[in-house]
């Protein structure tokens, strides 16, 4: 696994709900990962109460703040447009061979990293292709001076070029970035019946 791969990795497990599993995977997370500011986050959250860390991660990924990590919510908000999105994620995983089952949806950002950890060309193509949803997300989660934006800083620093200094600039990369496939989709992607992959029941080796 490359570098860029592990740190998404375990960005991924970082970005989920902190539950008592991720509390227990912390000394194995912070020895997979040699990435500062991973580094950094893990050892913020040793210092916290599970309960508190828990309450402030509610807080800050919050869609009414405009902090959401369902990349394409960024991009279609509540939408007809956003089903087709999903539809089309959920094809790029299955392309891939990839039949797990889950509640999550399979924009959801940890779903997504961890795809792209272990599809590295196609994940990054995913990422790139919502990569101005995430950048947004990282500037709105970097202006509540949260910890959480070291993680997103580490994940958006797997991706070519540098991140956009500004709202403005993300907004451009929507502009710029390259087009979504649409065509022969389903019209109502959420309600189609396709395996995404989810976040294993296991740690980084």
């Amino acid at each position: 696994m490359t570098p860029d791969a592990l740190v998404r990795l375990v960005a991924g497990r970082l970005l989920q709900y902190p539950d008592e599993r991720l509390y227990a995977d912390l000394d194995l997370l912070h020895e997979a990962v040699d990435q500062p500011a991973l580094r950094e986050f893990i050892a913020h959250a040793r210092g916290q109460r599970p309960l508190d860390l828990a309450a402030h991660y509610t807080d800050v990924f919050d869609t009414r703040n405009r902090r959401c990590l369902y990349l394409t919510w960024w991009s279609d908000g509540d939408t007809r447009n956003r089903g087709l999105s999903l539809v089309r994620v959920k094809r790029v995983y299955r392309e891939h061979g990839l039949e797990f089952a889950s509640e999550e949806l399979p924009d959801f950002l940890p779903v997504l990293l961890e795809f792209a950890a272990r599809e590295e060309a196609a994940g990054t193509a995913l990422l790139e292709e919502h990569r101005a949803g995430l950048e947004l997300l990282r500037l709105a989660v970097t202006d509540v001076g949260t910890p959480y934006a070291r993680v997103l800083e580490a994940v958006c620093g797997t991706l070519p070029g540098p991140s956009p200094k500004t709202r403005a600039e993300a907004k451009a990369l929507a502009r710029s970035g390259p087009p979504r496939e649409t065509v022969g989709l389903e019209p109502f992607g959420p309600g189609v019946e396709l395996p995404w992959p989810t976040v294993p029941e296991r740690t980084p080796a």
